[in-house]
């Protein structure tokens, strides 16, 4: 039981990974942490604690950085890789106080340098301390995830949107990655790609599958999707980013677009992006008001409205460049 007189569960209780070649600084870190509670996973090399870190939940690692074969920096890394998407803590313990030493460990992934001697308290205390940001990392993750769902619920209402969002993400991701820009822009464009219709779950599905055309009421219902959409993905912290790209893909080159009438270099260039991406799978897709186009039908679209007015001329000679690199099947299908 807690203070408090609550069971406390196994997992409730926080574990840590202790990694030290000498046995005598193993069990020294290991009765620092049986002694605050947590449970405690220890090893003297980095192949046995990764065996241990596959096998088990794992919430924070503390490592000592010379060891034999592979040091802590080095498990540091591939702790950090097995972790893939999660935030992982992971603190280094060391004997070695240069500047080299700690840019080192900083490079590696490490989220903390204690140097040795170290005090019982402030380790225990900057571990509980990276043991709430990864609590706040999950609960973020968590939320996305709802708002990805909830894209996922909204294109499951529309049988001719299924995938749409996904394929524009990906699309979008290519591009982004075909312009030179970084993994993490890449990583923003293909979110926003996948987010960019959500505030559709606000329209109904008699409207999103309807045939004829749209009356002015329903249109500008429609209209009102981009705006919905950042209103839902705005309390997070994480999606400030993207924002501006769910607000403004519906925003033309020519500033007849909406939901803010931008023009030119006034729309972001995410959504300028995404726009393009947009249109593409619209038209290589079935809707209840046409049928799909072809691939080069598409690209002929591209060509012969480059300067229409809808999107910004130079991204489409770059769009159609990668096009021209790549198989129709791979892109349409993506």
């Amino acid at each position: 039981m807690d203070p408090f007189g609550r069971v406390v569960s196994e997992n409730d209780t926080p574990s840590v990974l202790i990694v030290d070649d000498a046995m005598s600084n193993l069990e020294l870190v290991e009765e620092v942490f049986v002694r605050a509670g947590f449970r405690v996973y220890s090893a003297l090399d980095a192949y046995s604690a990764l065996d241990i870190f596959r096998a088990e939940k794992i919430d924070i690692a503390v490592l000592d950085v010379m060891m034999p074969l592979v040091d802590g920096y080095q498990l540091c890394r591939e702790l950090k890789e097995l972790s893939e998407r999660q935030f992982f803590p992971v603190i280094l313990l060391t004997a070695l106080a240069d500047t080299r030493s700690r840019i080192t460990g900083i490079e590696c992934g490490a989220d903390d340098f204690i140097s040795k001697p170290f005090d019982r308290t402030e380790l225990v205390t900057k571990a509980r301390a990276l043991l709430k940001i990864r609590a706040l990392h999950d609960e973020l993750e968590h939320t996305e995830n709802v708002i990805l769902a909830l894209a996922a619920t909204m294109e499951a209402r529309d049988p001719y949107t299924h995938g749409h969002s996904t394929r524009v993400g990906e699309i979008s991701r290519a591009f982004v990655s075909f312009m030179g820009l970084a993994k993490k822009d890449q990583d923003q464009i293909r979110k926003a790609g996948i987010l960019h219709d959500v505030g559709k779950i606000g329209l109904s599905s008699t409207l999103l599958c309807k045939k004829g055309c749209l009356t002015h009421e329903e249109f500008d219902a429609i209209k009102r999707h981009p705006v919905i959409g950042e209103e839902i993905c705005r309390p997070l912290l994480s999606m400030q980013g993207i924002l501006p790209s769910i607000r403004s893909h519906h925003e033309r080159w020519d500033g007849y677009g909406f939901p803010d009438g931008l023009k030119g270099d006034e729309i972001p260039l995410p959504a300028r992006i995404l726009a393009i991406a947009d249109c593409f799978d619209a038209m290589v897709s079935d809707r209840p008001y046409r049928e799909a186009r072809s691939f080069d039908q598409v690209i002929g679209v591209f060509r012969h409205e480059r300067s229409s007015g809808q999107w910004d001329p130079a991204l489409v000679d770059l769009f159609l460049e990668m096009m021209h690199t790549m198989e129709p099947e791979s892109i349409v299908h993506v």
